[in-house]
């Protein structure tokens, strides 16, 4: 590892922040902050795009790579159940993503696909549905994980809990996660994100 800690967050919306109202709201300023109390002297680098799906995880990889990487966080799954991705497509494009960041030396945390189900635009008849497809996706996805050399973060299903209850944790288009949301989401990743870092620096 260089001097600094090379953070890279990839992925979609949540990735990206989209629904916070600032910068230090975001999961990659929350965890870069958790990282930096811990002793860590951080590069913090966003590659997300919000919208993204696994078939953009590539490009995100490229750049990631390019201004080189020790930690990598992958929020990816969102879009792909939005858009009926088979599990099987966008675990092998996962797989391949956390492939390409451990072969440039980087240590790599998954969050997998949300619950979809608890999210309030899913009528209630289908939200069972809607959990048991987001709950095959992510298996699949963790699968695709474990076997490129990444780590898989332990986030569900008390995430979906709180969700599924607490309205205030959704921002105001009822889908992308409030500050409060983030932060939760942020204090679920951080031990996970920890051990990483202690890995890359070992």
């Amino acid at each position: 590892m260089t001097g600094r800690l090379r953070f890279r967050v990839l992925g979609d919306s949540l990735a990206a922040g989209v629904g916070c109202d600032r910068p230090e709201e975001t999961l990659g300023e929350r965890l870069a902050a958790v990282l930096r109390s811990a002793g860590h002297p951080v590069e913090l680098g966003v590659h997300a795009v919000s919208g993204a799906r696994s078939a953009g995880l590539d490009a995100q990889v490229r750049a990631a790579v390019r201004t080189g990487v020790d930690v990598a966080l992958v929020v990816i799954g969102a879009n792909d159940l939005t858009s009926f991705t088979p599990p099987a497509v966008g675990a092998g494009l996962l797989h391949d993503a956390v492939l390409a960041l451990r072969r440039a030396g980087g240590q790599v945390v998954v969050a997998t696909a949300p619950d979809l189900g608890v999210v309030s635009h899913v009528p209630p008849a289908y939200r069972a549905f809607v959990s048991q497809a987001s709950g095959l996706y992510a298996r699949a996805q963790a699968d695709a994980v474990l076997r490129a050399g990444g780590v898989v973060a332990a986030a569900e299903p008390a995430l979906s809990g709180r969700f599924a209850t607490d309205p205030t944790l959704f921002s105001a288009d009822r889908f992308h996660p409030s500050p409060a949301g983030y932060a939760l989401i942020a204090d679920a990743l951080a031990p996970s994100v920890l051990a990483a870092a202690g890995r890359g620096a070992a």
